[in-house]
This record gives structure tokens, C-alpha cells and sequence, in this order.
């Protein structure tokens, strides 16, 4: 993995343990409404943008008076609210993050969720000042596993497809990246039940693996 100028970041599941929060503010909000969540639509709505899982959940049971956009809304709020108020940093990421700078590495950040979260997170972690590039595909005509939004980040960070690194924790993510022609890192975060196949490389922590990455270049 020779000549490698940027490392873009997914965010859910890479820089904030923050994906049961979803799950719980979609809970929420949806069943507030009337819907009926089930673990098995859940699986279904899991990577997809807030955007979609709001009208996947309209889909199968239309609610009234509100609109899906501002359901849509209530449940980003309800997201920032507990990202806010609750423990969920991964350890590790700043220091990480750090060193990768000091390597002359540009930082790129490329998530499905919306741009209002992204402040929120990067200012907890006290990482907002790290980044080169900040994007949410919510701006994208396609969220992951569609390559659109990691095609940007590369244009954004002055970079081509191919001299891009991109860690993300899951499948979909992992997709669109490799759709992008970029170098794939697995983040597991411990957690075995993460699908890693499609994977250049295979990450559980920053902390313990932190060298290895660095020494890519």
C-alpha cells in the first residue's frame, strides 16, 4: 500500500459508538407514530440515510399530520440529544488521528448521516480540528453503498480513488468504498459479528493497531 495520501473516516461505528442510539431514537420517534418496529425491518433500515429509513417506515405505516421531513428531523435531534449526554467515544481515535497528521496523511470524513450530527460528534471527541474534509451523502443524489459521496471526499482532499485509505465498520460502507477503487480497513471494534470479506485490512482497535496502519505507507 505504497504512496497512499489520504485516510477518509466513516463515522457511526468508527469515530463515535453511537449506531444504538440510532436504533433507539428511530424507536421513539417511529412507534410514536403509530409504526410497529421490528428487529427484522430494522436489520433492513440499518445503513440506510435518515431520509430513507423515515419514508421506508411511511411506507408501511402512513402516519398523519406530520410531515416526514420533520419526522425526520425529531429523530436527528433525539440522535444528538443522547450523543450529547452519553459515554460513546471509541478510545483511541484522537491519538490516532493524531499520528496520522503528523505522517502528512489528509483527513477526510464521509458518513450517511446527516450534516447537522457531524459537528456534534467531532466537537465531542475534540476532533472537528483534524479534519481536511467534512461530507454527509444526505448532500449525495445516493447514500452508501453507492461510491458517490467517497468520490467526492476524494475530490475534496485533492486525491485520487486509488491513493485512499477509508476505514469503516460496515458492509455497506466497505462497499461503496470499494465501488470508489479505494483501499478498504475493516474497524471492528472487537465486535466478530462485523462482515469483513470484501476487506483490504482488518482493524478491532485504534489503540492496538494504530502502528500497523501507520506503517502502510
Amino acid at each position: 500500500m505504497t504512496n497512499k495520501k489520504a485516510i477518509i473516516f466513516d463515522m457511526d461505528g468508527v469515530l463515535i459508538d453511537s449506531e444504538k442510539y440510532w436504533k433507539q431514537a428511530e424507536y421513539e420517534v417511529f412507534t410514536s407514530l403509530g409504526v410497529k418496529v421490528t428487529d427484522e425491518y430494522s436489520k433492513i433500515t440499518k445503513s440506510m440515510t435518515t431520509a430513507e429509513v423515515t419514508q421506508f417506515w411511511h411506507d408501511k405505516y402512513p402516519w398523519k399530520n406530520k410531515d416526514a421531513a420533520v419526522v425526520e428531523q425529531m429523530v436527528i435531534s433525539r440522535v444528538i440529544e443522547l450523543i450529547e449526554t452519553e459515554n460513546c467515544q471509541i478510545n483511541g481515535v484522537k491519538s490516532f488521528i493524531e499520528k496520522l497528521k503528523t505522517r502528512k496523511y489528509k483527513i477526510g470524513l464521509a458518513t450517511n448521516s446527516p450534516s447537522r450530527i457531524i459537528p456534534v460528534v467531532l466537537k465531542k471527541l475534540d476532533i472537528l480540528h483534524l479534519f481536511d474534509s467534512i461530507l454527509s451523502a444526505e448532500f449525495e443524489k445516493k447514500g452508501k453503498p453507492d461510491p458517490a459521496v467517497y468520490y467526492r471526499a476524494a475530490e475534496k482532499l485533492s486525491a485520487k480513488p486509488e491513493d485512499c485509505i477509508v476505514i469503516e465498520d460496515s458492509y455497506t460502507g466497505m462497499l461503496a468504498a470499494k465501488n470508489a477503487g479505494m483501499t478498504v480497513v475493516a474497524f471492528t471494534n472487537g465486535n466478530k459479528e462485523i462482515d469483513c470479506k470484501i476487506a483490504d485490512y482488518k482493524m478491532d482497535s485504534f489503540e492496538n493497531n494504530e502502528i500497523e496502519l501507520l506503517k502502510m505507507n
